[in-house]
């Protein structure tokens, strides 16, 4: 995929392309109102619950929209509307709890309809479901409120980036980075299939194992922003060349912090989009990526 490096710029570095590596982590919201249709005409044996689960719609949006009272009990070839399709886009900021807030929803009834565990962890751009029982004027000024601060962090952001990026550092490195963990690589650098590319190489390691820096550098992002990469490091190295570390399970270092080659910096995880530990780990010459493999030893 090619999200990496354009999030990569908006967290002040450089921009390039990646993958979301191992297992695709599907969205809660990949078919949640994209194919509902506007409305829908009761068979035989449908009921309020099995309709909720069908169109994943919650039951007290149903009967709402459609003024149904107790005992709820729906008629063969009785025409039901289905709720309005609205989502909220998150932005740098968000929270579970103020999206509730600006939306006048529970937390519970938001966590329930996107699928979401504690602590409740949202990445920037990530889609949101919200009930069609939220008011149009509420939903209209929330969005446009939502892509007004979206739009002031990406130019923050951008500004920022283009403030610290440097002159593109030559692609031919002197001295090798050290391997960040060992184990197997179970994907690597290059295309990977179905339109797939891979930005960096995947080592199987066991949970826990010690993610060391592969160079000296500064700590210059420590985070789990990223959707499909869970808790990410990112360092940036005295010439101009930058590692990148995803899927860990714990941060033994922290953004701001100066580290040296072989200095723990995090544990080896499954978190993001993947499901068994491996470090996916990533070389850059500035804003292009490098085949890890040829600068390792």
């Amino acid at each position: 995929m090619k999200k990496f490096a354009i999030i990569l710029v908006l967290l002040f570095l450089c921009s390039g392309c990646s993958l979301q590596s191992g297992k695709l982590q599907l969205l809660p919201f990949n078919t949640w109102w994209g194919n509902t249709p506007d409305t829908i005409t009761v068979q035989r044996g449908d009921t309020l619950y099995n309709l909720s689960r069908r169109y994943n719609i919650p039951i007290r949006d149903i009967i709402e929209t459609n003024h149904l009272t107790p005992p709820y009990t729906l008629y063969v070839g009785r025409v039901l509307r289905m709720p309005t399709a609205r989502y909220h886009t998150v932005v740098m900021g968000d929270t579970l709890y103020s999206i509730s807030r600006k939306y006048n929803v529970d937390v519970t009834t938001l966590s329930r309809l996107n699928n979401l565990r504690e602590p409740y962890t949202l990445s920037i751009g990530q889609k949101l479901a919200l009930p069609g029982t939220v008011s149009a004027s509420t939903y209209t000024s929330s969005s446009e409120s939502s892509a007004k601060v979206s739009t002031k962090s990406v130019t923050k952001t951008t500004t920022i980036a283009s403030s610290q990026t440097t002159k593109q550092p030559s692609s031919i490195r002197k001295t090798k980075f050290a391997w960040p963990v060992r184990g197997t690589i179970i994907s690597r650098f290059g295309t990977i299939g179905k339109g797939r590319s891979n930005d960096g190489i995947n080592i199987k390691a066991p949970l826990g194992t010690t993610v060391k820096a592969a160079d000296a550098g500064k700590v210059v992002y420590a985070g789990n922003e990223l959707k499909g990469f869970g808790n990410l490091i990112l360092i940036q190295h005295n010439d101009g060349w930058i590692t990148a570390y995803a899927h860990n399970n714990k941060f033994l270092a922290k953004k701001g912090q100066f580290v040296q080659k072989g200095t723990p910096i995090a544990q080896v995880g499954s978190s993001g989009g993947v499901n068994t530990p491996q470090l996916h780990f990533e070389v850059r010459a500035g804003k292009k990526p490098m085949n890890p493999v040829l600068y390792l030893p």
